[in-house]
């Protein structure tokens, strides 16, 4: 690979404030929020049996039909959306983020005379994951905690300790009972007393993740894995979506179709390989929390998950997050194009 000297036009086009990137900006936000609100039933699911005990025994939340009837016959469809408008809150500039930074950093690799091959792909993506998840961690932390809330477990994590297993069987014996669901919320939620009925809202669980579990930077535990996790996700991404699609959409068969098969196939490709990391991601997220398991980190946290469940115990809530991230890859690339191809003709830059 060798580099060149951009010429004039080249040094413009490389410009973080230019309209390349109002056109990214605005076509990844609004990719986001379609991908993510068409698949919120599975993205609380697939929180939800994160953090629960593992699968087996008195375990609630286990299948991804039986989980998704369970949730529709306890919250109905306010349910399946929990936590979307935060997570919708969350997504949209992450997401705008995300794909701007990634447009930006692939100008940059031919402005340096290289040619975008799948490393490059892979690297911009990665560098857009770590600044767009940088840039909204505190909303993922409070998503998290809103998707539990109102989940009525059976028990808790098999490894927590003392009252909290006491009040995990109290909320099994009585789980279809208004003081059932109570019990099982006061663990999801950490509360000390009988929560009131209505949900928290974003400010009033950012307001008490500060207040009870250290102020400021509660809102930012979890953000190293989290990084680390993001950033091969992402590179698997893009560079899966972008050396998929010449193979599947070729020129004179770019269809709807086709794209929506190119991601996904490329969500599938990279939310495989990189589970482990995000199911690491909601324990260092809920390590402080009361009511489950206390981990001195990412580490010990695998150290733990490992011993007690082996390998499989990394992908617990796997089904529900591959199911997931088929159609999510896929609107969220497919409305990309779809909005960036019609602001490019409207305002022709």
């Amino acid at each position: 690979m060798t580099s060149k000297k951009p010429s004039p036009q080249e040094h413009q086009f490389v410009s973080l404030l230019s309209t390349q990137s109002l056109i990214a900006f605005i076509a990844g936000g609004t990719a986001g929020a379609a991908s993510r609100t068409l698949v919120s039933p599975l993205e609380r699911l697939k929180i939800i049996q994160q953090v629960q005990g593992a699968s087996g025994g008195g375990a609630t939340y286990n299948g991804v039909w039986n989980s998704l009837v369970r949730m529709w016959k306890e919250e109905g469809f306010r349910g399946y959306m929990r936590g979307n408008g935060v997570n919708c809150l969350r997504i949209v500039p992450y997401s705008a983020v995300q794909f701007t930074t990634y447009e930006f950093m692939k100008r940059v690799v031919v402005f340096q005379g290289f040619e975008l091959n799948p490393f490059f792909r892979f690297g911009a993506g990665a560098i857009a994951g770590i600044v767009a998840v940088t840039s909204t961690y505190p909303l993922d932390i409070v998503r998290t905690r809103l998707s539990i809330a109102s989940a009525s477990f059976s028990r808790l994590d098999q490894n927590s300790a003392g009252s909290t297993g006491r009040l995990g069987s109290s909320a099994s014996r009585g789980l279809h009972t208004s003081a059932g669901r109570n019990l099982a919320t006061m663990a999801a939620t950490g509360s000390s007393s009988i929560p009131r009925s209505e949900p928290l809202g974003v400010m009033t669980m950012a307001m008490k993740i500060m207040r009870e579990e250290g102020g400021p930077r509660a809102l930012y535990r979890g953000l190293v894995p989290t990084a680390l996790g993001v950033a091969p996700y992402n590179g698997f991404n893009f560079a899966a979506y972008e050396t998929l699609k010449p193979i599947i959409c070729p020129p004179g068969k770019q269809n709807s179709h086709r794209k929506w098969l190119t991601g996904a196939l490329a969500g599938t490709i990279s939310q495989t390989l990189t589970y482990p990391l995000d199911f690491l991601r909601r324990k260092s997220q809920l390590a402080s929390a009361k009511g489950f398991k206390q981990y001195n980190g990412a580490i010990d946290a695998a150290r733990h998950v490992f011993k007690s469940e082996g390998v499989r115990g990394f992908y617990r809530g796997m089904w529900p997050n591959l199911i997931k991230a088929m159609p999510a890859t896929a609107a969220q690339f497919w409305v990309y194009e779809l909005v960036k191809d019609y602001l490019i003709a409207e305002w022709k830059p």
